[in-house]
């Protein structure tokens, strides 16, 4: 009889068209309930995040839901993104879910449920007030701590910094992880891309005198120059041909001034 309470809707309702089960209208009810509940907490979730936990439900089933913790600062766990489900019974929140986590995290064993006080491990603690969000924050927190249970393991901080590091890439290899968490595949996609340092571009060349002039002053320029040699030829030619001009002149004189007597005669 108390298998009956864990049938589908589906089957609650062909049931109902054989006979009227009382027990079958209180899992529909429950489940109503339950699933009004897990979305109002959906809800609440994307309105007021908890750090370093993000949680989201199945896109097929509401009853099944995904995390992700993110290890805390200054704790072996530091850097790591550990990922797990959690499955609601349908008389949730009156009873409590069970928790799980897939990530290889050093912690507790994966692929197998944890001992918790909010998981039906313990459903004489359970309280109905409890939520995603303090079921997460509770299992984060004992994360945290080294307390031996079912389903925990123990290994060295070396071992878990090691598995933190590696926590990411194991995730995305998982389909329904990378369909669920986009953001965490991307955020893995840029940590693997190579990093590039920055190209400096190469400092311009002072440019030469005569190239960084315009080019309207180079003609006059050259002209200049030109010019100026020109003169100083000239100059130079004049004072190479001066002494010979003076010498003729005064040879010529002097010849004069001796041939006067001559012409007296």
């Amino acid at each position: 009889m108390e298998c009956s309470i864990f049938f589908s809707g589906t089957a609650c309702s062909s049931s109902i068209n054989s006979f009227v089960d009382p027990i079958s209208d209180k899992v529909v009810m429950a489940e109503k309930l339950c699933a009004k509940r897990l979305q109002k907490e959906f809800r609440a979730l994307c309105k007021e995040p908890v750090p370093h936990i993000v949680a989201r439900p199945s896109p097929n089933d509401i009853l099944e839901w995904h995390y992700v913790l993110e290890g805390s600062e200054e704790t072996p766990f530091a850097g790591g993104s550990y990922y797990g489900k959690i499955k609601f019974p349908p008389e949730y929140p009156y009873k409590p879910p069970g928790i799980s986590m897939t990530t290889p995290n050093g912690r507790f064993i994966t692929q197998r449920k944890i001992c918790l006080s909010m998981s039906d491990f313990h459903p004489e603690s359970w309280n109905p007030m409890w939520s995603v969000s303090s079921i997460l924050t509770g299992l984060l927190s004992f994360m945290m701590d080294t307390s031996p249970t079912t389903g925990s393991v123990t290994t060295t901080d070396a071992e878990k910094r090691s598995l933190a590091k590696a926590s990411l890439a194991f995730n995305c290899k998982n389909p329904t992880f990378r369909k669920i968490f986009p953001e965490y595949v991307e955020k893995y996609n840029k940590q693997q891309a190579p990093e590039q340092p920055p190209q400096e571009l190469p400092s311009p060349a002072p440019p030469r005198e005569a190239e960084s002039r315009p080019l309207v002053n180079r003609k006059p320029k050259q002209e200049h120059v030109h010019g100026a040699d020109t003169q100083k030829a000239e100059m130079k030619n004049k004072q190479q041909s001066f002494p010979t001009w003076m010498l003729l002149l005064i040879f010529s004189i002097f010849g004069f001034v001796m041939a006067l007597p001559l012409l007296q005669i």
